[in-house]
């Protein structure tokens, strides 16, 4: 058996057995990007019940929580507990060009999507240029004539 020499390993199951937490606190990962009219995030969150994901809009800020529950064996001595439990939050603020009406969400295979659809007055849009008639000379009143000859 070949072992790997940690000299916080030790630090951690006393911080972990005197005060519950571990060296690596729970986070939640993100990757968003943007399509041509809605932006995608997607956070990592194995392990949780998807009954326990809660997704809340109040003004601007898109707040995420979840709870991973642990596994308490009894009588047992637990020899390494590496996997965080408790609940996971992230809050984000998000600007004026999207529609936090229409937001969608999923959860599988433990990533939690958010699908957030880009509002219509901030989508791109291509104007019409219309052609004028050639000929047409721009009239100019007398006082800017005068300064252009000067």
């Amino acid at each position: 058996m070949v072992t790997r020499f940690d000299p916080f390993r030790d630090m951690d199951r006393l911080a972990e057995q005197v005060f519950g937490t571990a060296r690596n606190a729970a986070t939640m990962p993100l990757d968003l990007y943007r399509t041509a009219d809605h932006y995608v995030m997607h956070f990592d969150l194995p392990g949780v019940d998807p009954g326990s994901i809660d997704v809340s809009v109040e003004g601007r800020t898109l707040t995420i929580q979840a709870r991973r529950s642990g596994r308490d064996e009894e009588n047992a001595q637990w020899l390494a507990r590496e996997r965080p439990v408790g609940t996971y939050a992230r809050q984000l603020t998000i600007g004026d060009g999207v529609s936090l009406d229409n937001i969608e969400a999923s959860y599988a295979d433990g990533v939690l999507t958010l699908t957030v659809p880009v509002a219509e007055q901030a989508k791109p849009r291509r104007i019409q240029v219309a052609r004028a008639e050639s000929g047409h000379a721009v009239e100019t009143n007398k006082a800017d004539r005068q300064e252009l000859q000067a």
